[in-house]
């Protein structure tokens, strides 16, 4: 199955489509070889139903629009426009706003295809004149654009919450600190890089920033304030247990839509945008997940998902060798197929043994999963943020091959930040004892 469901995806078809075929395929055989019972297929649309009904999956769209509607309000030309004066005078300086304005739009927005075709479009000439070094430049934005997919409110948690039943407010708040951490290795990378080759990212010329200096805090000040109230609107709702994150999701696609009327970017049209682009989107996104799930069904109808766990169980490597293992599987998968597929088909599969038989904590898992399924955006042939970034940028400026390198120590750094997540559970785990102390 998963062989013919890979071919099917080389030849071009869509992955729901792939999915759904695969599934139907493998499931006729099951029933004419007597494996399945002829009544199979009756459970599939009580499931389609379950999934569409679903309350926690009701925050996917509401995010979606949110991120769209802030990207018309103009909020990140700003954020990156005064972050890159103010990190100006550092060498690298631009590279580290990036990274910083990247992390302000994934706990506002969580779009990496928004972000990163933002920063694409604005800071990627500002840098190219300032003379970075180009493989700087294109891994610098595609792994900033990457950080909505761990930092909240990320759809991906809101996924993995729903099908390994834990509560997508814990891993949220599970997630911050592991976030925070991939922030923290990207800007000291970045510094350290600047620092030993300082001709890979000059500074800013000092008459340039004069100008700025003079304005700072006034426009430091009218940037950052829209977008830390949208953040802590949503996300406080949710850490301080007053919200769910549907609820809260509710709240900030509200948020986004008041934030384009106090910037002047609101009208009809703009209005008709953002609710066509998010319903493209989430229609994406569940349509696959139809699909994953007729692919799902028959796996298991089949004992696919026996096998592997007890395949799994019988490793000699212990519970972290089995983990690793896991990992290993996931982050391979990421090169090739997208993480919607991985969360619907390969996480019910894999993780199951992980929490029943070695033990680990199911939200810590998802944290560690959400990290590692963040660097299928990066890794080549089919990471999403490189075909975005290529979508920006004519290759007679930047060539693909550029893109591809320059993304290889970000992925690196990812993979560091995934072992410091696995070596400190406490990252996670702490966070959310402290949170939920504060609920009672």
């Amino acid at each position: 199955m998963f062989a013919g469901m890979i071919a099917f995806l080389f030849l071009g078809f869509p992955v729901a489509f792939s999915l759904t075929f695969t599934g139907l395929f493998f499931g006729g055989i099951g029933v004419l070889l007597g494996y399945l019972r002829p009544d199979f297929f009756d459970i599939l649309p009580i499931r389609i139903w379950g999934t569409m009904t679903n309350f926690t999956l009701l925050a996917v769209p509401l995010f979606v629009f949110m991120g769209v509607a802030l990207e018309k309000s103009g909020l990140a030309e700003e954020l990156l426009e005064t972050m890159g004066l103010v990190f100006g005078n550092l060498k690298g300086g631009l590279a580290i706003s990036v990274v910083i304005v990247g992390a302000i739009l994934a706990a506002s927005t969580g779009i990496v295809g928004a972000s990163v075709i933002t920063m694409g479009l604005i800071s990627l000439p500002t840098m190219l004149r300032r003379g970075y070094n180009k493989e700087l430049i294109c891994g610098t934005i595609c792994a900033a654009g990457t950080l909505g997919q761990i930092i909240p409110p990320s759809v991906i948690l809101i996924l993995l919450g729903d099908i390994m039943g834990v509560p997508v407010g814990d891993l949220y708040i599970g997630a911050v600190v592991p976030g925070l951490v991939l922030v923290a290795l990207y800007i000291l990378y970045i510094a350290a890089l600047s620092h030993l080759r300082p001709e890979l990212a000059p500074p800013v010329p000092a008459d340039e920033l004069r100008e700025f200096r003079a304005q700072a805090l006034k426009r430091v000040t009218i940037a950052l304030i829209p977008a830390f109230v949208l953040i802590v609107g949503v996300l406080g709702s949710i850490f301080l247990g007053v919200a769910s994150p549907t609820e809260a999701a509710s709240v900030g696609a509200a948020g986004g839509l008041l934030l384009t009327v106090l910037k002047r970017r609101f009208s009809m049209d703009m209005l008709r945008s953002v609710m066509q682009t998010s319903l493209r989107i989430t229609s994406l996104g569940f349509i696959i997940l139809i699909g994953a799930n007729c692919f799902g069904l028959v796996f298991r109808g089949l004992n696919g998902d026996h096998l592997i766990q007890e395949f799994l169980k019988g490793l000699p490597f212990g519970s972290y060798g089995v983990l690793a293992l896991v990992m290993l599987v996931i982050f391979i998968l990421g090169f090739f197929i997208d993480f919607f597929e991985i969360c619907f088909i390969h996480v019910p599969i894999l993780t199951p043994v992980l929490v029943r038989h070695f033990g680990f904590d199911p939200v810590w898992l998802g944290v560690v999963i959400g990290v590692n399924l963040q660097t299928s955006f990066l890794t080549p042939p089919f990471g999403f943020a490189l075909f975005f970034l290529r979508g920006v940028v004519s290759p007679s400026v930047i060539p693909t091959t550029t893109i591809y390198r320059g993304v290889v120590p970000f992925v690196i750094l990812q993979l560091v930040g995934l072992a410091i997540t696995i070596a400190f559970p406490g990252l996670s785990l702490g966070t959310i004892k402290f949170f939920r102390s504060l609920w009672w």
